[in-house]
């Protein structure tokens, strides 16, 4: 058996809304709590006082609210330096596409403070974009659904022409919706630009069965272990509700190629479509956990946990093969928090506990067993 690491981590996450279109953030937090070896501590990063998983106590030990990525470099690095002089950071993993650029951009003064991360390059940020997606495809050899840029509602109509109807209109983060005419292509781009911004994206729909790989690479062309799952049940936006864990070596090898030409360093979900004739389509390629991810512990391979033994410098465990038929079912259920935590992140910006969580250490243990002696 792997011997426990010889320091508590403290870890900073973020993505930890969990509405009907949750992030990464619990998912991770509960992947790395499972595991035997982790006794550490799990900061909270989030961007609004609502974030379901800030009074998630038994997940997250302490909270703090970041500026948006929109309100620039400078105040996010301000912010994560406040955030690592109240409680010390050993490891940050990022979980939303968006705040990505600002991490890879902060490396030096991440560096600087001695945070570790496992995350990719700028560069293979933008390789695998959805504006270069089919650029994408064609060197891994993986077939893609016919796309185009749109930046203006002369677009939509040329990308109806050029590709036909349905088309999928994407956000360059996040958001898809689909659109049967031009009109309502048009509608749908003017409502994803006014929440994501440009470019948007237009992309030929391509019906089959979903396949989704939550997959983390070396960032040598090498793959550190993936789980792949078909979708069972869907949200009205698409989300994955319901899922199980397949054994389909194509989908695999896939994954394998968009590693090696990529040289993807860190986690990342790999988006397939299945067509009727059994030909599988890549979707899109998000730079971070899916909101899923924990499935991928409860199959036997933990991914976010070896995700944090790279970002911490640590030696990575033996990756396990991951159980073929492990399922997921995500649920809401109602959480009691008390109005004053609401209140402190609405008025403070964070939530501290007193004394790190977890058990003592050892040496702790004994002093307090040594007090206690009449």
């Amino acid at each position: 058996m792997r011997r426990p690491t010889q320091r508590r981590l403290t870890v900073a996450l973020s993505g930890l809304n969990a509405t009907d279109n949750p992030g990464p953030g619990l998912a991770v937090s509960r992947a790395l709590r499972l595991h035997p070896d982790f006794a550490g501590r799990i900061v909270g990063l989030v961007y609004d006082a609502l974030e379901p998983g800030v009074y998630a106590r038994q997940l997250v030990d302490d909270v703090f609210l970041l500026p948006y990525p929109s309100q620039g470099l400078e105040a996010f690095e301000a912010r994560l330096r406040h955030v690592h002089a109240r409680v010390g950071l050993d490891v940050v993993i990022p979980n939303l596409d968006s705040e990505l650029p600002l991490f890879v951009a902060l490396a030096p003064v991440l560096d600087e403070l001695g945070i570790g991360r496992f995350l990719p390059s700028a560069e293979q940020l933008e390789l695998r974009s959805k504006a270069h997606l089919e650029s994408l495809g064609r060197a891994a050899g993986i077939a893609v659904p016919g796309t185009m840029i749109v930046s203006s509602a002369a677009d939509v109509r040329i990308a109806f022409q050029r590709l036909g109807a349905p088309l999928f209109v994407k956000g360059p983060f996040y958001g898809a919706e689909r659109a049967c005419s031009v009109d309502e292509g048009i509608a749908a781009f003017h409502r994803m630009v006014a929440r994501w911004g440009l470019p948007a994206l237009a992309q030929v729909e391509v019906r089959g069965d979903e396949v989704d790989v939550v997959a983390v690479g070396d960032g040598a062309g090498g793959l550190v272990g993936a789980v792949p799952m078909k979708k069972m049940l869907l949200t009205d936006k698409g989300k994955g509700w319901a899922g199980v864990a397949i054994g389909d070596e194509r989908v695999l090898e896939l994954t394998r190629r968009f590693m090696q030409v990529t040289r993807w360093r860190g986690p990342c979900e790999v988006e397939l479509i299945r067509d009727r004739a059994g030909d599988y389509h890549l979707l899109e390629v998000n730079p971070r956990f899916p909101a899923w991810c924990y499935m991928s512990a409860g199959a036997g391979q933990n991914l976010p946990w070896a995700v944090l033994e790279r970002a911490a410098g640590l030696p990575l465990s033996p990756i396990e093969p991951y159980r073929v038929g492990t399922m997921f079912m995500r649920m809401s259920l109602d959480h009691i928090v008390d109005l004053h935590d609401f209140e402190r992140m609405a008025t403070d910006g964070e939530i501290v506990q007193e004394a790190p969580a977890g058990p003592p250490s050892p040496e702790a243990a004994r002093e307090a067993q040594a007090g206690s002696a009449p």
